[in-house]
């Protein structure tokens, strides 16, 4: 028989709802996440717009071509195609804080209050080291890529890149470091799910570093520039991770953890 005193009371207790209830429910969070995309993509078309838009990707790449050298398209809709690709991806990040905000607001009533201490802090900041990595790719990154590159062109070479090509090699090199960017968020949450313990994180630096270098031969282009631009920040998020992980798991414990008991 369980002791009321030991027991944590239901926190969900009448917040059931009906199955078809949650599915209107999410229909309306659904439409509320495309409108908001669309709204960004209009705001976007309109200014900037998508030319605009191309231009701005394409500036690193722009400003260590040759004088009087641009980007060239091979395919006859890719002027068209490849502008507006860049506006609905630069659309969905724009609305990216309303549909994350609207996937919460959907799953946020069946968590207990332990579990939204753990939940929300991991769905923000994995987001903003996303962003962040992304950012660092292009403010960064990028310039001393392209830079490198064009030092080993031969001279005999006149470099006009397709902008379909450049196009996928952004978006590769943006999910690279974005991901990337995200090594204290998987650190965190294997040491909370007690897949590890902090010790093993500790254990595993070594390892980790060696890791990060092949993750980072493989995943970016074949020069040293770009491989230690994405192994370095990797071996110190790992680290981030570690501190981080103290911190996470202290304050997102189960009511009867933290009291030491165990529900009967």
């Amino acid at each position: 028989m369980s002791d009321p005193q030991n027991k944590a009371e239901d926190e969900l207790a009448g917040t059931e709802q009906p199955f078809v209830a949650h599915l209107v429910e999410l229909r309306d969070r659904l439409i509320r996440m495309l409108l908001a995309i669309a709204v960004a993509a209009i705001a976007l078309g309109l200014y900037p717009g998508p030319g605009r838009l191309y231009d701005l990707l394409a500036a690193p790449l722009i400003a260590t071509l040759p004088t009087g050298a641009t980007l060239i398209a091979t395919s006859v809709i890719s002027p068209f195609m490849v502008p507006l690709k860049i506006l609905l991806m630069a659309a969905f990040l724009i609305a990216l804080p309303v549909v994350l905000y609207q996937l919460w607001a959907f799953v946020a009533p069946g968590l207990y209050t332990h579990e939204k201490k753990l939940v929300l802090p991991l769905v923000v900041s994995s987001t903003v080291l996303f962003f962040i990595g992304v950012a660092f790719c292009y403010f960064f990154v990028f310039g001393q890529v392209f830079k490198f590159i064009q030092g080993f062109a031969p001279k005999s070479i006149t470099a006009a890149p397709d902008i379909e090509a450049y196009l996928t090699f952004v978006l590769t090199m943006f999910f690279a470091f974005g991901l990337a960017f995200e090594v204290p968020i998987a650190v965190v949450v294997l040491a909370r799910l007690g897949v590890v313990s902090i010790q093993k994180l500790k254990d595993f630096r070594g390892y980790f570093v060696v890791l990060a270098f092949i993750i980072a031969a493989i995943v970016t282009p074949p020069d040293v520039v770009s491989q230690l631009a994405l192994a370095i920040p990797m071996c110190l998020l790992y680290e981030l991770g570690i501190w981080a992980a103290r911190i996470f798991i202290k304050h997102t414990q189960a009511p009867d953890a933290e009291a030491g008991t165990e529900p009967s």
